[in-house]
C-alpha cells in the first residue's frame, strides 16, 4: 500500500517594531537577560497593555501580500497556559477573530507551480525564552530570560495543502522572502525571529479522510524542517503498517 502525507504550517515571524507589542520595552536581539522587560510584559499586578500601533500596521502589511481579507475587527484572547517563560500564566493572541483571512500564495518548486491557501494571520506576543544549557548547575535548573517576553508576532497558519517535504521547504522559504521583501520580520532564523511549527498525518493514496496529526514544533530552519518531517512520515507510516493507531501529540 502506498501513502501520501499531509501538511500544514504554522509559522511564527516577530515583527520588527523597535518595541515591543503591549509596552515600550526595546526588541533588541543579544541584550543581557532580563535587561528589556518592565511592569507590563513581566505581567505584574495593575500593569495595563497598550498596543503597539506599528505591529498592527505591520500585521495588515504581512495580510495583504498573502492575499488575505483584512477584517475590520480583530479581537485579542488569552490562551492559557502554565510554563515558566509565561510570566502572566496567558499568552495574549488572536483567536475567534484573527486580523486577516483566507489568503493564498503561489510558489514554485522542482519547476511546478504549488498553491498554498492560508486560513488565518493572527497577532500575538511572544514569550519568553527557557535556559536549559551554558550554567554551571544546568543539570539541576533552568534559568529563564525574559527579554523576548512580549516582542509581536503574526503566526500565518496554513491549510493542509502540502503533501511532501520538498513542499514545505520551499513554501517556508517563498514565505520567508515575501516576509523580508515588505519589511516586516529581519528573517534570522538563527535567532528564533522566524520559526515554524509543521502538523503532518499519512493516509492511503486515494483516501480523502485526513489521518491523525501529529504536531513538530519551534524548527528554525529549512533543512531542519525537511528532515523532521521526512522522518515523521516514515515513522507514522511504519505505525500505521503494523496496524497500530498514531497517537495525537506534540
Amino acid at each position: 500500500m502506498n501513502f501520501e502525507s499531509v501538511i500544514g504550517l504554522e509559522i511564527h515571524s516577530q515583527l520588527c517594531t523597535e518595541s515591543k507589542i503591549f509596552c515600550g520595552c526595546s526588541t533588541a536581539f543579544g541584550a543581557a537577560p532580563n535587561s528589556h522587560v518592565c511592569p507590563v510584559c513581566l505581567g505584574l499586578p495593575g500593569a495595563l497593555p497598550v498596543l503597539n500601533e506599528k505591529a498592527v500596521e505591520y500585521a495588515v502589511r504581512a495580510g495583504l501580500a498573502l492575499g488575505c481579507s483584512i477584517q475590520g475587527k480583530s479581537i485579542f484572547a488569552r490562551k492559557n497556559y502554565f510554563y515558566p517563560d509565561l510570566p502572566k500564566g496567558y499568552q495574549i493572541s488572536q483567536y475567534e477573530d484573527p486580523i486577516a483571512t483566507n489568503g493564498l500564495v503561489e510558489y514554485v518548486v522542482d519547476g511546478v507551480v504549488r498553491k498554498v491557501r492560508i486560513t488565518r494571520v493572527h497577532m500575538e506576543e511572544d514569550a519568553g525564552k527557557s535556559l536549559h544549557s551554558g550554567f554551571t548547575d544546568s543539570t539541576q535548573k533552568t534559568y529563564v530570560d525574559f527579554n523576548r517576553s512580549g516582542v509581536p508576532l503574526i503566526e500565518i497558519v496554513t491549510e493542509p495543502d502540502l503533501r511532501e517535504p520538498t513542499e514545505a521547504t520551499g513554501f517556508f522559504q517563498c514565505l520567508r522572502n515575501v516576509l523580508l521583501a515588505i519589511g516586516v520580520n529581519d528573517g534570522n532564523m538563527e535567532e528564533g525571529s522566524l520559526r515554524c511549527d509543521a502538523n503532518i498525518s499519512v493516509r492511503p493514496e486515494g483516501d480523502t479522510e485526513l489521518g491523525v496529526k501529529v504536531e513538530i514544533k519551534n524548527l528554525n530552519s529549512f533543512r531542519f524542517l525537511e528532515r523532521a518531517l521526512r522522518y515523521e512520515i516514515d515513522r507514522q507510516i511504519k505505525i500505521v503498517t503494523q496496524g497500530t493507531k498514531v497517537d495525537q501529540e506534540t
